[in-house]
């Protein structure tokens, strides 16, 4: 089977081709850890954890790498705002990216680089970059903090390939920081100085700190190589950071490309507006993670394609809840099975079709209404390849049973306050105290709690 996937390099869907199939690299842009992380944060994590899940099931050896960037300016004025330690925030928001992530389903990547661990890399590759003429120090009579290493962009001709930006069409002041010290506009901070109150690092030029693009860059290199196979992000990092990536790591590297393939998602709009900090609709995940199972956000952002903008809203988040109540309750009873990757199915080809997982969970429901109809060996049968897909969407992770007995809210009964209301509702039935019984099943009702009786005895599950 082949993988297509979209390359935002050259804007069309390409044949993905290793450059070495027993050693398949991916690497995505991680958070900047001085908050809890937004909706917006979480897509790219579940759609490049899917990527790598699909990669996983073609290739023997895939190494994956996310990043957490760990000093920036955000964190240093964070630090000022709170009056507190850097490291006590960046180690606090790093975890709560953590807990929020692995409540989503993502699979840990095989590489988590800290940007403050590889100072010594960024350095060396400053280093080189002047050395080859494609950066320079600030003159100190103009930059009066001193201490500055720019990259210059017209020092590559074919600046500018990823966001098909020439140099002409390059905008001061357009995500582009205007400082006297730069010899061309669009040239970016490679290092920059800091003061005995901001976290630095001893170098050539000073004192000082890495600019945001050159952390990647040197991370990269030494986790993956020079050139990878897959670099991934949100569709707002195209430019500059990783037009930035490309000029830095090309010119360090003699020329060499950094990845074969760019992958971007696409933008989430909150209820039908673009989710910005002047709006004030930003939706932390770790809030919704208090109103929603980590596997209803997980659904929501599948069900639409990757490369499109997503609306994000409380109706789809309660529509995916109740979806996945009907996809459990298809297999709730049916005995567990090993999964088997169904790689002929519709689901598989979807996903090797550049990532539809929209079709690719059309084609789990499916799977999931044909277990409950079946029975023996055609269920199991089904029930395997079921999980196979499952799976690889990180979806159905849950044993029914503790899906629909999980708690929806704080002010709901306990599984344990269920487990003895049911045994009282019994026992009232045994002693013929049949309104005593009634009036368990509405207490358990009026709790959301639904009772379905069997032969085989009482199962419940969460209205």
């Amino acid at each position: 089977m082949e993988l297509k996937l979209y390359n935002s390099l050259t804007r069309q869907k390409q044949l993905f081709e290793p450059i070495d199939p027993q050693r398949v690299t991916m690497y995505a842009c991680g958070p900047t850890v001085y908050n809890y992380v937004h909706i917006g944060n979480a897509r790219p994590a579940v759609v490049f954890d899917t990527v790598y899940r699909v990669l996983k099931s073609l290739y023997p050896n895939v190494i994956y790498a996310r990043n957490i960037t760990d000093i920036d300016d955000k964190i240093i004025n964070k630090s000022i705002e709170l009056s507190q330690d850097i490291n006590e925030i960046t180690e606090k928001f790093s975890q709560a990216y953590f807990d929020d992530m692995q409540a989503l389903n993502t699979l840990t990547p095989d590489h988590i680089p800290y940007a403050t661990d590889h100072i010594p890399e960024m350095i060396d590759m400053v280093q080189k970059l002047v050395d080859k003429g494609h950066a320079y120090a600030a003159d100190t009579q103009i930059d009066a903090e001193n201490g500055h290493v720019l990259f210059s962009v017209p020092s590559m001709p074919n600046y500018g390939e990823l966001s098909k930006r020439n140099l002409d069409e390059q905008e001061a002041g357009a995500r582009v920081e205007v400082a006297d010290y730069k010899q061309y506009a669009g040239d970016f901070v490679l290092w920059k100085p800091s003061t005995e109150a901001e976290p630095g690092w001893e170098s050539p030029w000073g004192r000082g700190r890495p600019g945001w693009h050159l952390e990647c860059s040197a991370m990269i290199k030494k986790h993956l190589g020079d050139t990878i196979d897959i670099h991934a992000g949100g569709h707002d990092l195209v430019f500059p950071h990783h037009e930035n990536e490309i000029a830095q790591s090309s010119c360090a590297n003699d020329g060499k490309t950094l990845a074969n393939f760019w992958m971007h998602n696409g933008f989430i709009n909150i209820d039908g507006e673009k989710m910005s900090k002047s709006l004030g609709n930003f939706r932390l995940v770790n809030d919704l993670l208090q109103q929603y199972p980590g596997e209803v956000l997980r659904y929501v952002i599948l069900s639409a394609h990757y490369r499109s903008e997503q609306n994000f809203s409380k109706d789809l988040l309660d529509s995916a809840w109740r979806t996945l109540d009907s996809l459990y309750g298809f297999i709730r009873g049916v005995k567990p099975v090993e999964a088997q990757l169904n790689r002929s199915g519709d689901a598989f080809k979807a996903l090797l079709d550049d990532i539809s997982t929209p079709v690719a969970i059309s084609e789990l429901y499916r799977l999931a209404k044909a277990v409950n109809q079946a029975s023996g060996d055609q269920q199991t049968a089904l029930m395997q390849e079921l999980k196979g897909v499952a799976d690889i969407l990180g979806l159905l992770q849950q044993d029914p049973e503790q899906w629909f007995t999980q708690a929806r809210s704080d002010d709901q009964l306990s599984a344990e306050q269920v487990e003895q209301l049911i045994e009282a509702r019994q026992q009232a039935k045994q002693d013929k105290d049949y309104a005593k019984a009634d009036q368990v099943r509405q207490q358990l009702l009026d709790g959301g709690v639904i009772l379905e009786d069997s032969r085989e005895g009482t199962k419940w599950r969460r209205a």
